[in-house]
C-alpha cells in the first residue's frame, strides 16, 4: 500500500502580526511550522505503516524551497519519500489554484492508495483544499475523520460531527481529511533527524507536473484577499462593587445611560 500525505508549512500563528498600513501579514522573522492538522494526518499514515510494514508513506507539499525543512521533519517522523512542488508560477495561489497544483503532483507520483490531509491549515482555515484535490482526481472524500480502520480494499472511518460521529465506509483509493482528535503525533528521534538529511527530496516545477502557468498560482486564483487587519483591542473592563442589589442597580443605570435598555 502507498499512502500520500498532503502537508503544508505555515507561519506560527502565535507569532503572526499584520502590517497596519499595508494590511498584509508580516512574515519576516516569523517561524514556520508543520501545519498541526497535517501532523495528525501524517501520524495516521505512520500508524498504518506500523501495522503494515510494507506500506510506503510519502509526503507532498507546495511552497518555496525552504519548505524542504518541514519535509525533513516529516521524514524524521517516519515518512519514506518527500516531494516539493516549488515554482514562482505557483505563487499567490488561492485554494482553487493550490488544489490544481497538488492534484497535478499526485498524478505525477501515481499509484497512490490513500491520500491523507489535515482538516485545514491554520493560516487560512478554509478546509477546502483537501476536498478540491479529491474532486480534481475523481476520488471519494471523507472529511473530519477521527478514527480510521483499513479492511482490505475498504476504509472504515468515523466522521466527526457537532453532536457525535457517523461511520462511513469508502473504497480505496480515497482521500481523508483528519482532525486533531484522531491521534497524538509522534516525536522525532535524534537518529531519525540525522537520517532525514540523508534522504532525497524530489522537487518539481510547473513543467515537471505538466501545468500551464495560466492554470496555477495567482493567474488561476479567482479569490483575492481585499484586506487583512487586526481587530482593535477592547476597552478595559470595570469591576462593580457592593451588594448584589447595588451592583444590579448600578449596571441598569449604566446600560440606560448608553441607551442599550429603555
Amino acid at each position: 500500500m502507498k499512502i500520500l500525505v498532503c502537508v503544508k508549512q505555515v507561519p506560527d500563528t502565535n507569532e503572526v502580526k499584520i502590517d497596519p498600513v499595508k494590511g498584509t501579514l508580516i512574515r519576516d522573522g516569523v517561524p514556520s511550522i508543520l501545519n498541526p492538522d497535517d501532523a495528525n494526518a501524517l501520524e495516521a499514515a505512520l500508524q498504518i505503516k506500523d501495522q503494515y510494514p510494507e506500506t510506503v508513506v510519502a509526503v507532498l507539499t507546495m511552497g518555496p524551497p525552504q519548505a524542504s525543512y518541514m519535509l525533513r521533519e516529516c521524514l524524521a517522523m517516519g515518512a519514506d519519500q518527500a516531494y516539493l512542488l516549488s515554482d514562482r508560477a505557483f505563487g499567490g495561489a488561492d485554494t482553487c489554484a493550490t488544489s490544481e497544483t497538488i492534484a497535478a503532483g499526485i498524478r505525477k507520483i501515481g499509484d497512490v492508495d490513500v491520500i491523507f490531509a489535515g482538516r485545514q491549515a491554520i493560516d487560512g482555515d478554509t478546509a477546502q483544499v483537501g476536498p478540491q484535490v479529491a474532486q480534481r482526481l475523481g476520488l471519494p472524500v471523507v472529511t473530519y475523520v477521527q478514527d480510521i480502520k483499513i479492511e482490505g480494499d475498504m476504509v472504515r472511518v468515523q466522521r466527526q460531527m457537532e453532536d457525535g460521529y457517523e461511520v462511513i465506509e469508502v473504497k480505496i483509493p480515497c482521500l481523508l481529511t483528519c482532525v486533531k482528535e484522531l491521534n497524538e503525533p509522534r516525536y522525532m528521534s535524534v537518529g531519525a533527524i540525522v537520517d532525514a538529511y540523508k534522504k532525497e527530496i524530489t522537487m518539481w516545477n510547473h513543467t515537471d507536473v505538466d501545468l500551464d502557468p495560466a492554470d496555477c498560482g495567482l493567474n488561476a486564483s479567482p479569490t483575492q484577499v481585499f484586506r487583512s487587519f487586526t481587530p482593535p483591542p477592547k476597552g478595559r473592563g470595570e469591576m462593580l462593587h457592593g451588594t448584589a442589589g447595588e451592583m444590579a442597580k448600578d449596571l441598569v443605570n449604566r446600560l440606560t445611560e448608553k441607551h442599550l435598555i429603555g
